[in-house]
């Protein structure tokens, strides 16, 4: 038999319980051993509920225990996250977490660890939520060598610009919306700002690459300036917005990655993940492209993906399974050499100006906007598109990046 410590009863923590309780036989069939929960840790009490049983208080209780084969952290946030895993793998537990904050901030020394103490650090559920995307690159995708990632990596994001391009919504307006469905937290900015997609594709690049990206490094731009005058225009171009972590490893050795709003076209994979859905596109040298696409949070499919680590963790209790990640840092380009094609809004008389500085674009009018007008600009640098636009200055109105 294993015994399992779970860290956390909130949504995903007790998701984690009610799928280890009720799926129990087929689990243990497929790790090989009956897994049993010995303790639950939270500092609320549950009287009445199957958790009291195992309920504990004390972390020590836990990390003390040598009884206790896998941690599992579902309590979020750095620390004392951090503390408790560190703790875990330091006595020898093998650990399975869904926190993608410990995990972009500190997942190489708690990787290291696991390493010399021949046991295991599995964060599958950190990214895209019940999408098995990091079991997929880490041991899928090992025959290719992987030069794009791209992902919807965030479902609260992609169901209010959902709603904003389907709806005519104002940004607030939707915001209240998620939140009353408890799809937004009470303090939005982690996944408004872009912060949250943000750790996640620095995940996820650091697996694809072989090299370490610090998610401070990553340029990062939320939602919160896009307004129901560019869907307007998106549809008209028969374009989508959508908040995408995006990466690409070069010819030249160099790699690029960010988080920003894209007006994709229909063309993409990601044009139709609409609501709370997740998705990632993969390019592999071999492979080519394929999508990986899902539920990207809530309580059971976070749960699911948790517990496939839990497994994977009782197959190998004593053995380190082998990760993609490297210590060494990804050298990246700096984002004025990035190129890509824009599209801009810009006050109406600007249109002859914008003209001579972009080149012969394409002006696109909206009637029910008559004091503004748009285009899209041709392939160029960042550093020459910001260059250009400054000799438009107040007459820019809005600017999107544009993905094909």
């Amino acid at each position: 038999m294993i015994n399992v410590a779970i860290l956390g009863y909130g949504t995903v923590g007790s998701g984690v319980f009610e799928v280890l309780n009720e799926n129990k036989e087929s689990i243990s069939r497929r790790a090989g051993q009956e897994l049993h929960v010995k303790y639950v840790l939270d500092l609320r009490d549950f009287p009445g509920q199957p958790v009291e049983k195992v309920l504990v208080h004390d972390y020590e209780q836990i990390v003390s225990d040598p009884e206790v084969d896998i941690v599992v952290e579902v309590m979020g946030g750095v620390e004392p996250a951090y503390t408790f895993v560190k703790k875990a793998l330091l006595a020898g537990k093998n650990v399975c977490t869904s926190n993608k904050a410990l995990v972009a901030k500190h997942g190489r020394e708690l990787m290291d660890i696991a390493k010399e103490k021949s046991i295991n650090f599995l964060f599958e559920a950190s990214c895209g939520g019940g999408i098995p995307i990091i079991r997929v690159i880490n041991s899928s995708l090992t025959g290719d060598e992987i030069d794009e990632v791209t992902g919807i990596l965030n479902g609260t994001t992609n169901y209010m610009l959902y709603k904003m391009s389907t709806e005519g919504c104002e940004f607030d307006t939707v915001l209240k919306e998620a939140q009353q469905k408890g799809y937004a937290e009470a303090d939005p900015t982690a996944d408004v700002e872009g912060y949250d997609a943000c750790r996640k594709i620095a995940i996820l690049s650091s697996l694809a690459y072989e090299r370490y990206f610090d998610f401070e490094d990553i340029y990062t731009e939320g939602i919160t300036k896009i307004t129901p005058e560019d869907m307007e225009y998106a549809a008209k171009l028969g374009r989508t917005i959508k908040l995408l972590g995006t990466s690409r490893r070069l010819a030249d050795g160099t790699c690029y990655a960010m988080v920003a709003p894209f007006m994709l076209g229909q063309n993409s994979p990601l044009y139709s993940v609409n609501d709370v859905f997740n998705a990632v596109f993969v390019h592999g040298n071999m492979l080519g492209d394929a999508m990986f696409y899902g539920s990207g949070a809530g309580k059971l499919p976070t749960a699911s993906a948790v517990v496939g680590d839990i497994v994977d963790a009782a197959k190998h209790l004593h053995v380190n399974i082998v990760t993609n990640w490297n210590s060494t840092p990804a050298v990246l380009k700096p984002l004025d050499e990035v190129t890509g094609r824009f599209f801009v809004r810009i006050k109406k008389e600007a249109a002859e100006e914008a003209k001579k500085v972009f080149g012969d674009v394409e002006i696109i009018s909206l009637g029910q906007l008559p004091q503004e007008c748009a285009f899209i600009t041709d392939e160029m640098t960042q550093g020459a598109f910001e260059e250009k636009l400054a000799q438009i200055g107040d007459q820019v109105l809005a600017k999107i990046r544009v993905k094909d």
